[in-house]
């Protein structure tokens, strides 16, 4: 049986909460996919309960997103019933874990973020923003307080330990710029006070990484190009297969219900 994608009214508002929501949801999957195979059983538990937190969020974000939108949406639509080019997350989220080291460094790029963001969204104009933001954040200070001490483990552990979180960083910063990012559209809710200015983040984060990666005697690269395309729906071929995963039982058995 063939199941109809959504149809989805991008407002601004709308737009902006569906690219934190994927961010999350794309995030907290590829955390899922851990378990069971973490390194040990202490990591096997935090790394599922760090995705569960992501979903949290994406959950409720896809819930004020159908509100506002008013399409006759909800948070399981949004979730297992768009096509890849209507997901908005960052390109970076969307990267096969690859080893224990690879994943790390790619949680350690993003909650460096996530951090200073829902921080900073503590303050929106919009209410309902403002509390998923003040829940949020504590979620992702312990998400940013636990991948940078594996950081520094893995950073100034043994060679091979070493070799492996820098080739992570090298193969991962590229992505990392697209966080930053913002069109008109988000530009209009930054001038409303709704939204913040992603750019003003750069620099706290940039000192965070800096120092956690000094600290584990690794080395960021000079290389500033970076990849972007995944807030206008120009994926890699990876998110094709993550959801081909994600959203197997719905496409399967259509409106299926426990």
């Amino acid at each position: 049986m063939t199941v109809a994608n959504i149809q989805i009214s991008e407002t601004p508002l709308v737009l902006y909460l569906l690219r934190r929501a994927d961010d999350a949801l794309i995030l907290g999957h590829r955390l899922s996919e851990w378990c069971g195979h973490a390194p040990m059983l202490e990591e096997d538990m935090a790394l599922a309960n760090m995705g569960l937190d992501l979903l949290g969020q994406a959950r409720e974000l896809y819930s004020y997103a159908a509100k506002i939108e008013a399409n006759g949406n909800d948070e399981d639509k949004f979730a297992y019933l768009r096509e890849v080019g209507q997901y908005r997350n960052l390109l970076l989220v969307e990267q096969p874990n690859g080893d224990f080291a690879r994943t790390m460094v790619r949680q350690f790029f993003y909650a460096a973020f996530a951090d200073l963001y829902w921080r900073a969204m503590m303050r929106s104009r919009d209410a309902s923003l403002a509390a998923i933001a003040a829940k949020s954040e504590k979620e992702s200070a312990y998400h940013l307080r636990h991948s940078s001490e594996w950081i520094v483990r893995l950073g100034d552990g043994t060679a091979e330990s070493h070799a492996r979180a820098q080739g992570a960083i090298d193969d991962l910063w590229a992505f990392t710029g697209e966080m930053f990012w913002l069109d008109d559209r988000e530009r209009a809710l930054v001038d409303a006070g709704i939204a913040i200015d992603a750019a003003s983040l750069r620099a706290p984060w940039l000192k965070t990484i800096t120092n956690v990666v000094s600290e584990a005697t690794l080395t960021l690269p000079t290389n500033n190009w970076m990849q972007q395309g995944g807030r206008s729906g120009q994926h890699s071929e990876h998110l094709g297969h993550l959801l081909s995963e994600l959203q197997s039982m719905q496409r399967t058995f259509p409106g299926a219900t426990w």
